[in-house]
């Protein structure tokens, strides 16, 4: 019996009044073994009718991780077929079926760094182009890591840059680091820092997810 989980969407907030868009039809104008390109006809609630196109919904979450060693950021640089060229990030990946996303954040940290993380701390949710693709994507923090190697899916080993967290401002102005989810992630982590009253030689460890007992 094939396992069903169904994903969490990301909560809405009482803000908005608006009526949603009626979804009249949806149909699949193209189809390959990572995209599903889909065509959906809406109705609006003033009457007003228009075909959109979107990634599939079915696609899965994903997450990102921002490892702190010491003083320092842990990042990876991998080639991106967008751009054509080799791109500066924080590790990241999709998260497997039934796979919760702090067990995926460790996970990944794994495969990428070669660290695992006893402290994570879930930051915040985004979205990537959320007018055209669902891309969900939750932001950790992790702390506390160790030695830990698991086999990942990258077509070549990852070069592994260690950036002080006193230079961030410095990796914002990083023409190879230009990635949205990744400059995100970083004015997160910029903005936690200050909320807790800590800077690069006083990370604590307040924390939502001990991995200890996992």
């Amino acid at each position: 019996m094939t396992q069903q989980c169904t994903e969490k969407p990301f909560p809405e907030k009482p803000y908005s009044q608006k009526t949603r868009p009626e979804i009249l039809s949806v149909s699949t104008i193209a189809k390959t073994h990572i995209f599903e390109v889909q065509s959906v006809d809406l109705r609006f609630s003033n009457g007003e009718k228009r075909t959109y196109e979107r990634l599939t919904p079915a696609r899965k979450s994903s997450v990102m991780v921002i490892p702190i060693q010491g003083e320092n950021m842990i990042l990876v640089k991998e080639y991106a077929v967008g751009p054509e060229r080799y791109e500066l990030g924080f590790p990241k990946g999709m998260i497997d079926l039934c796979e919760e996303p702090v067990v995926s954040a460790n996970r990944e940290l794994q495969e990428e760094i070669g660290f695992a993380a006893k402290k994570l701390e879930f930051i915040r949710s985004l979205y990537h182009s959320p007018s055209h693709m669902y891309g969900l994507m939750h932001v950790f923090i992790a702390q506390d890591l160790y030695p830990s190697q698991l086999t990942g899916d990258e077509p070549e080993p990852l070069e592994i840059v260690y950036f002080p967290l006193r230079k961030i401002d410095k990796l914002l102005s990083d023409p190879t680091f230009s990635e949205a989810r990744n400059l995100s992630a970083l004015f997160l982590l910029r903005d936690y820092l200050n909320a807790n009253g800590l800077n690069a030689s006083g990370l604590k460890h307040s924390v939502e997810a001990d991995l200890c007992s996992r």
